[in-house]
């Protein structure tokens, strides 16, 4: 993800980036705007008369507006969903590595330890789950225990969840933990597979394939009949202005594709790599081991 300052609006305007849309569809507009000057000769030579499509190419540019509107508010709101799901990973984290700190005595520091180390790689196990991707391992200081599951599960955030909650179990057994230290830990640690599910389900559920193809025809259709309708009113003046409109409305249809997947490694995609690492040291901060 890009760190940036809206206000700083000239430097923005003049900056180009590999994910600017500018960029992608500059072959599309080269090629758009010498279509346009093409049609625009023809026209002014030939006078084909073809002013009844005017209105039809405005109530179509209408249907158009409405629908990318809906496009880009529904990719917006899975990007945003996600935010909040990372955002409720690292205060259920913080919290739960507190309350482990806490209700074990000093002569559990291996349960401590054991408990904090899966909290803290539970992040970055999802962030690569989320990624089609397997965690890698020796980055993370896990305990011994834990490594050779972990590393043959195919659900590495599932696997990480179900060492937590075995190991919850045995220190109840063992009476180390109440049935009120698990009530109050339970919520937290819930949520862990709560968040998973719900990052798992913003993935795999994009918007379906029949709008995405139906928006994509309509822009198609809009942009191949601007030069007809924009070369009759506006002469050599529909060659930008036709750009300019294309520009516009293929940007949106392109944003809203990159940031309706916001768990990827793009420039508009969720800083799972840093709240990951953010978790990591509060943890470690917390439980000090």
């Amino acid at each position: 993800m890009i760190t940036y300052n809206p206000k700083d609006w000239f430097r923005l305007i003049f900056r180009f980036h590999s994910s600017d849309t500018f960029r992608i569809l500059l072959p599309t507009m080269v090629l758009l705007g010498l279509f346009t000057a093409l049609l625009v000769h023809l026209e002014q030579r030939h006078n084909f008369g073809l002013k009844s499509a005017i209105v039809f190419h405005q109530i179509l540019g209408f249907v158009l507006s409405m629908l990318l509107v809906f496009r880009i508010n529904t990719a917006y709101e899975r990007w945003w969903e996600g935010r909040k799901l990372w955002g409720s990973l690292v205060n259920n984290s913080r919290s739960l590595a507190a309350k482990f700190s806490g209700f074990l005595r000093t002569d559990h520091d291996r349960d401590l330890r054991f408990l904090s180390s899966c909290l803290a790689a539970f992040p970055f196990a999802l962030r690569d789950h989320l990624r089609g991707r397997r965690m890698d391992i020796s980055a993370l200081q896990l305990p011994p225990e834990i490594i050779e599951e972990l590393s043959s599960a195919p659900h590495q955030p599932l696997c990480l969840y179900a060492a937590i909650i075995t190991r919850l179990g045995t220190l109840r057994t063992s009476k180390t933990f109440t049935d009120e230290h698990l009530l109050l830990l339970n919520p937290e640690v819930f949520s862990l597979i709560d968040i998973t599910g719900a990052c798992e389900r913003i993935k795999a559920s994009p918007i379906p394939f029949s709008y995405s193809l139906f928006l994509k025809k309509i822009i198609f259709a809009y942009v191949i009949t601007m030069p007809i309708t924009f070369s009759i009113e506006y002469g050599y003046w529909a060659i930008p202005a036709v750009v300019l409109v294309f520009y516009a409305f293929a940007s949106l249809e392109i944003v809203s594709e990159e940031v309706e997947e916001p768990f990827g490694t793009g420039a508009n995609d969720l800083p799972t790599d840093e709240l990951s690492e953010k978790i990591r040291r509060d943890i470690q901060q917390v439980v000090r081991i």
